[in-house]
C-alpha cells in the first residue's frame, strides 16, 4: 500500500470537487495565512509527502468547516 500516493488522491480529489488549480490554492492559503506557491504545492502533491496540518490548512483554505475521509477502498 502507498500511502503517499493515497493521501495524494485524497487531497487532490479535493481540489478538483471544488474547481481549485495549484495557483488558486496557493491564494487562497495566503488569505488563511499561509505561505506557499503554486510551486511548492505541486511539489508536496507529487510526492504525497505533506503533514495533516497542511491538509488541514487546505480545507481550510477551501472553506470546508467539516470532511471525511472514506478509506474503505483503500485498504
Amino acid at each position: 500500500m502507498d500511502w503517499y500516493q493515497v493521501a495524494r488522491n485524497v487531497l487532490r480529489a479535493e481540489l478538483v470537487r471544488h474547481g481549485v488549480s495549484y495557483r488558486q490554492l496557493a491564494e487562497l492559503l495566503a488569505d488563511v495565512g499561509v505561505s506557499e506557491t503554486e510551486r511548492s504545492i505541486a511539489n508536496k502533491l507529487s510526492r504525497g509527502s505533506f503533514s495533516f496540518a497542511f491538509y488541514l490548512q487546505c480545507m481550510r483554505a477551501l472553506g470546508r468547516t467539516d470532511f471525511r475521509i472514506d478509506l474503505t477502498d483503500v485498504i
